[in-house]
């Protein structure tokens, strides 16, 4: 594509790269429809083999301002006058551009921000867009330095299968749906933890000698249901058990939600590639 556009147009200085990323352009932004392309695809050629003859000629579309000129120049990457083969090459460079954005959008999201790859048919279009990226993917696995950009580059090619055939993708990362949702039992752990807590504290006060009414209520509320009087001579060896045993209740209810948490992260990170 840069030889035919350094042939029709040699007083323009253009890189391979910025050629490139014009065609993208015009492809993501359906600058062109099929009759604009097709049209300037027949000026274009017949420009480019005058030019191999006289050595001179000014095509057509120079006339234009230079950005618009080397945007409308791009549709010479067809080699043939058949309008199959145009298609096909600009559907290539469609793929290109998208497996290259799906790469470079792959290596700068984390893991767990990742959307979830969907199913996708082994219809014979799916199988060919699949066979058409793979020759793609050569050049970029050769660059790859470590394990986890090859992991990039394979997750990238992935999601532009999915973005070329039409599949949907969540929009929501791996470890990001339903790990926002608390469960109802943990909510309700978490609630006794509390009151426990704060129970602790108002027997922690009497033995300590506030005697306030509010404190002593409460004193008398931890024990109800038992033979236990404030009164008692050993009231204070009763507390000192009641907190004791409050205690092993906070540690037992938080080890249930620590192992729950623990798994769930397993799980989650389980759920990622290496």
């Amino acid at each position: 594509m840069h030889r035919l556009f350094t042939e029709l147009e040699p007083s323009i200085t253009v890189t391979e790269q910025n050629l490139a990323d014009r065609v993208r352009y015009i492809l993501r932004s359906n600058i062109f429809d099929g009759a604009e392309l097709e049209r300037l695809r027949r000026e274009a050629v017949p420009s480019s083999n005058e030019n191999a003859t006289t050595g001179g000629a000014v095509p057509q579309v120079a006339e234009q301002p230079a950005h618009v000129d080397a945007a409308e120049n791009t549709p010479v990457v067809a080699d043939s006058n058949d309008d199959g083969t145009f298609t096909q090459e600009l559907e290539i460079e469609h793929m290109r551009s998208t497996l290259e954005e799906a790469i470079m959008e792959t290596r700068s999201t984390p893991l767990e921000n990742r959307p979830r790859l969907p199913r996708i048919a082994l219809s014979k279009r799916n199988r060919a867009v699949v066979r058409a990226l793979n020759p793609m993917l050569v050049t970029y696995l050769e660059a790859s330095r470590d394990l986890c950009e090859t992991d990039s580059i394979l997750f990238g090619a992935a999601l532009a299968v999915c973005r070329i055939i039409g599949a949907k993708l969540s929009t929501v990362g791996r470890t990001t749906g339903q790990s926002n949702a608390i469960p109802a039992w943990r909510t309700r752990i978490e609630e006794r933890i509390a009151k426990a807590r704060a129970l602790i504290g108002r027997l922690i006060c009497f033995r300590s000698g506030n005697t306030r009414p509010r404190i002593v209520r409460t004193v008398r509320m931890a024990f109800a249901g038992t033979n236990v009087s404030l009164s008692q001579p050993d009231i204070m060896q009763k507390l000192t058990k009641r907190i004791d045993d409050l205690k092993q209740r906070i540690a037992a209810w938080g080890k249930r939600i620590r192992r729950y948490t623990e798994r769930s992260t397993r799980y989650n990170q389980n759920r990622l590639p290496e």
